[in-house]
């Protein structure tokens, strides 16, 4: 089972330190502590207070455009898995149940369909991704 927690807890590091700058963060955060209060209710709070350390630092430095520091916290976040898995392994359904919850959802069909209907003098924005809104 060594192989499979491996690559479990490297597939949980980098998910949840790609994910520290998005809107699933605090999705994110809760799930882990979760595991952890599990497995170390001693240490959830620490956990908790070590992965918004870590988010910190994600955000500084994807705005000084540093590239070294994300894969770092992602191998920091790997082994921390890695044991957290190897104290109990039988906890690594609700991991992958978890990564699954906050991957990537599969596109069943890539046409997108919005509708809208305005009024008077309402506007609309609708996108099918980014979107940028310069009025003048």
């Amino acid at each position: 089972m060594e192989p499979e927690i491996a690559a479990l807890a490297t597939s949980a590091g980098t998910t949840v330190v790609t994910l520290m700058a998005t809107d699933a963060w605090h999705r994110t955060r809760d799930g882990i502590v979760s595991l952890w209060r599990r497995v170390h209710p001693e240490r959830a709070e620490s956990i908790a207070a070590e992965l918004d350390a870590t988010r910190e630092d994600v955000i500084a430095a994807r705005s000084a455009g540093d590239e070294n520091v994300e894969p770092e916290l992602q191998r920091e976040w790997q082994g921390r898995v890695r044991r957290l898995l190897a104290a109990r392994p039988e906890i690594a359904l609700e991991l992958r149940a978890l990564l699954d919850e906050l991957g990537p959802q599969p596109v069943t069909d890539s046409a997108i369909t919005q509708h809208a209907i305005a009024s008077g003098q309402a506007r609309i924005y609708q996108a099918g991704r980014d979107q940028h809104i310069a009025e003048r």
